[in-house]
């Protein structure tokens, strides 16, 4: 116990420090962005003071939406401008619904003129604390319910985001080659979060190979398809800012595609793998003697039993973060030839079925890795046989 509290600290620490190394050098070495000055516009929390007039009416065409005008004073809450107010008009449609009454807290938009005028405008609501009490819920609970491991389990949640949102998109954005940085990042991420769960041991090293694997397997399923079904980065909308925004700091845009189907799969692949490393390690522990070819089949057949729920579930996902796009289709009618040219939709079938795929190819990966790593050795098949040996001779023993 108290080496894996070891190895455990260990792990944080080493990860800290490879966190810190590699945003050190993604920030100053590969950042070669000019300084720039801030723009004109600028965004800052505010409240509503006042509403002096409300012309809005429920246009029940539109679910009861409000439709009209407001008249409202706003007093900005933070920045430079912080307590200043403003008499600005808010319209509402049905597309832009930011209802302002007495005492609302929003998200003012603050544009600069050329010639020192301010124009003040409603941005949206100011949803942060409710954001950050989710947030806190989520991880309460998971450190209350889980315990140590939840503890572990937050940590490592939390690297990995830290990894992918400050290291990641930065060494993206800078010129990285797309898909070895993407792999290097999620074969780290991958050990550190395994170790800080649950140690080092033969569970964790098969559920690190199979994990990494499987996530390998879809990404070059995805690409291959992706250049077969002539689907690249190009068809996404933001593609054409990107372009324009991105173009001089060495971004290339065609296998981001493919990336972020690797990032997408590494939830639910880790999932499955240490899933089926846990119980064959199971096992392994109540049978040492379970020879290599047995405990693959007893993999493959946990395996089995995760691998239909998890691929549901990622494919599932992928069909409710488009379940608009789906009804739209729907609801024009749109013939199965086009449908199979639409690039939204090609992309996000590739992304079901390569992350679904993953998964499944995991797990004969980590059956046949746990097979390996976990198989009895000859001392524990030895005494294994020798202890059942012993159990026959006083069975007949007691039969006689």
């Amino acid at each position: 116990m108290k080496n894996q509290i070891k190895i455990r600290m260990i792990t944080i620490l080493v990860s800290i420090i490879l966190f810190a190394g590699c945003y050190w050098y993604v920030n100053n070495i590969m950042n070669q962005k000019p300084n720039v000055e801030e723009g004109a516009t600028t965004y800052a929390k505010a409240r509503v003071l006042e509403l002096l007039s409300d012309d809005t009416q429920i246009d029940e065409d539109y679910e009861g939406a409000l439709r009209g005008k407001q008249e409202i004073i706003v007093q900005i809450t933070e920045g430079i401008r912080k307590g200043e107010s403003y008499q600005i008009t808010n319209y509402l449609s049905a597309l832009f619904n930011i209802d302002c009454q007495q005492g609302t807290k929003i998200v003012a938009r603050i544009d600069e003129q050329s010639d020192g005028e301010i124009e003040v405008s409603v941005y949206s609501y100011n949803r942060e604390i409710f954001l950050i009490g989710a947030i806190a819920i989520f991880m309460a609970l998971l450190c209350v319910i889980g315990g140590k491991k939840g503890i572990m389990s937050l940590l490592s949640l939390i690297y990995t985001l830290l990894n992918i949102f400050f290291v990641l998109i930065p060494a993206l954005y800078f010129g990285a080659p797309i898909l070895p940085t993407t792999i290097g990042v999620i074969v780290v991420t991958n050990v550190v979060c395994f170790i800080m769960i649950d140690g080092v041991n033969k569970k964790t090293i098969t559920a690190v190979l199979g994990t990494t694997t499987g996530v390998i397997a879809a990404g070059i399923f995805a690409y291959i398809i992706g250049k077969m079904a002539h689907v690249t980065g190009f068809h996404t909308n933001e593609a054409e800012e990107l372009l324009l925004v991105c173009r001089d700091y060495g971004l290339t845009i065609t296998n981001l595609f493919t990336a972020g189907i690797l990032i997408s799969a590494l939830g639910a692949v880790m999932d499955v793998a240490m899933s089926i490393s846990s119980a064959m390690n199971e096992l392994h522990t109540l049978n040492p003697a379970l020879h290599a070819k047995d405990l693959f089949k007893s993999g493959m057949n946990i395996g089995r039993d995760a691998m239909g729920t998890m691929s549901n579930t990622l494919i599932l996902a992928f069909v409710g973060s488009s379940l608009n796009l789906i009804i739209m289709i729907y609801s024009y009618d749109v013939p199965l030839t086009q449908l199979w040219a639409t690039d939204l939709v090609a992309r996000e079938i590739i992304q079901g079925i390569s992350g679904s795929l993953g998964i499944i190819l995991t797990v004969p990966f980590v059956a046949f890795f746990g097979s390996v790593i976990m198989k009895g050795t000859k001392q524990e098949i030895q005494f294994e046989e020798k202890t059942i040996k012993t159990v026959k001779k006083k069975q007949r023993r007691r039969g006689k």
